[in-house]
């Protein structure tokens, strides 16, 4: 299955080839030239059912061959809003010029030495990008690994390694990963954990601030955490303290203002690490470069990943240099950590958060999200809540009756939208909550047609 990029951009369904196009120069539009999923789509849909394992799912029911700007482009010549960016990866845009060109240039000097074997410049850049880049003055460190949950267990591991302790709390709602420690972090069991344990030992989950459902603000619900921090864990067993400044797959829950900051202080106090997972929040998307600006707190460790190389797969572990060189010699690493590949695509992302000014645009996303959704939740009682920064925002949908929960409801929405041209993902630890993480690089006319036709996918909704 093929796609010709002249038929694409033009509209017409494609006759046989091979695509090259992408980027931000494919046409701006939503353009639907066959149904969802058109005849392409399924037969790759049908080569993925019997080829590929059963777990692993998909969202929209397209075979993607090009992407740039605000769209993706199906195998039939369908052009989708793209309101997911692959999960919060392609901020600054699928397929950025820059991007591509430092990734192709690299490619051509060599693709892969190990770092551990034969040291390159591109990985000590990034490293010295990312120790200028989060927050703090402090002197820093960072290492580099592939993927979001392989830094948090990394995280873990320094800060157990600084401490001498074991002990780990995350909270609920939480999401860090699907690896076995991670998973341990992770809240919601299905589809995550169900039937996978045992899980790690040594991991404890306190109550995060959660406005909408607890109604406490953030003094309130960091006593709250830290007292059964406390009485369950004690602070002299404890080793780290991880969380989402935005909690992502737990519904991009906002904890109320003063919490994080509490928990920081506390963390300071007690002598434990403070971890901030800004996978899914990091380098712009939420407004500022990282989410713990919005509040000046300065965490001990930062994870990175998903946004940081413009995807390709490249995370991270910056922190304070006295916890980061707690591990000995050898003792942190991997075979493709910080891959050159990797290392020049975020190197070059990087450049164009800052050149771009995405920050500035992921805020103009954010308050077209918020006014739009805000006028559909003053007309709808289903949607109990609008919120988010930036360019993570979310509308929680509930039963206008109860203010429950209504997962359906989500579900049905979204497949709706996807079926009218505009990919949205679902997510929530009760899967009621509709997310949106548009590229930053999205034209406006595009966020707003898109977020129309989620509007009329709710407003149809039983």
């Amino acid at each position: 299955m093929t796609i010709d990029a002249t038929d694409t951009a033009a509209g017409e369904a494609p006759e046989d080839g091979v695509s090259t196009a992408g980027g931000p120069g494919l046409p701006q539009e939503r353009r639907l030239v066959t149904e969802i999923p058109g005849p392409r789509s399924r037969e790759l849909l049908e080569r993925k059912a019997a080829a590929v394992a059963r777990g692993v799912g998909h969202t929209a029911p397209i075979a993607a061959v090009a992407a740039g700007g605000g769209v993706v482009v199906d195998a039939d010549g369908n052009s989708l809003i793209d309101l997911g960016s692959g999960i919060a990866v392609t901020g600054v845009g699928n397929a950025h010029p820059a991007v591509v060109a430092a990734v192709s240039a690299q490619a051509a000097q060599f693709t892969h030495t190990c770092f551990m074997v034969s040291p390159y410049e591109g990985y000590v850049a990034v490293a010295e990008r990312l120790n200028a880049l989060t927050p703090g003055d402090h002197e820093k460190r960072s290492a580099l690994f592939n993927s979001g949950a392989e830094a948090v267990e990394n995280a873990v591991k320094i800060a157990r390694k600084h401490t001498g302790r074991q002990a780990v709390v995350a909270f609920d709602h939480a999401y860090h990963g699907r690896t076995s420690l991670t998973m341990a972090l992770t809240a919601k069991s299905m589809p995550y954990k169900s039937g996978f344990g045992p899980f790690s030992p040594e991991i404890y989950r306190a109550p995060v601030s959660y406005p909408l459902r607890d109604g406490l603000d953030g003094a309130q619900a960091a006593a709250r955490a830290i007292g059964v921090i406390e009485k369950q864990v004690g602070a002299d067993n404890l080793a780290a303290v991880i969380i989402e400044p935005v909690l992502g797959e737990g519904g991009f829950i906002v904890p109320a203002e003063g919490f994080l900051p509490a928990l920081a202080a506390w963390c300071a106090e007690q002598g434990v690490v403070f971890i901030a997972d800004e996978v899914q929040t990091g380098f712009a998307r939420t407004g500022a470069m990282f989410a713990c600006e919005h509040e000046g707190v300065v965490p001990d460790l930062i994870v990175t990943a998903k946004g940081i190389a413009g995807g390709l797969p490249l995370s991270a572990v910056t922190g304070r240099a006295e916890v980061m060189d707690a591990a000995h010699v050898g003792g942190l690493g991997g075979t493709y950590g910080g891959n050159p590949l990797a290392c020049a695509a975020a190197l070059a992302a990087m450049d164009v958060y800052e050149s771009e000014r995405l920050s500035e645009a992921a805020q103009s996303i954010g308050a077209v999200i918020t006014e739009r959704m805000s006028a559909l939740q003053a007309a709808d009682a289903r949607v109990g809540e609008v919120r988010g920064r930036g360019a993570m925002m979310a509308v929680e949908l509930v039963d206008a009756a109860t203010g429950e929960p209504d997962a359906a409801l989500a579900g049905t929405v979204a497949r709706a939208a996807i079926a009218a041209g505009v990919i949205v993902l679902t997510c929530g630890t009760y899967g009621n909550v509709l997310r949106f993480l548009p590229p930053l690089t999205i034209p406006e006319h595009l966020l707003v047609e898109g977020l129309d036709v989620v509007a009329v996918a709710l407003r149809e909704a039983p």
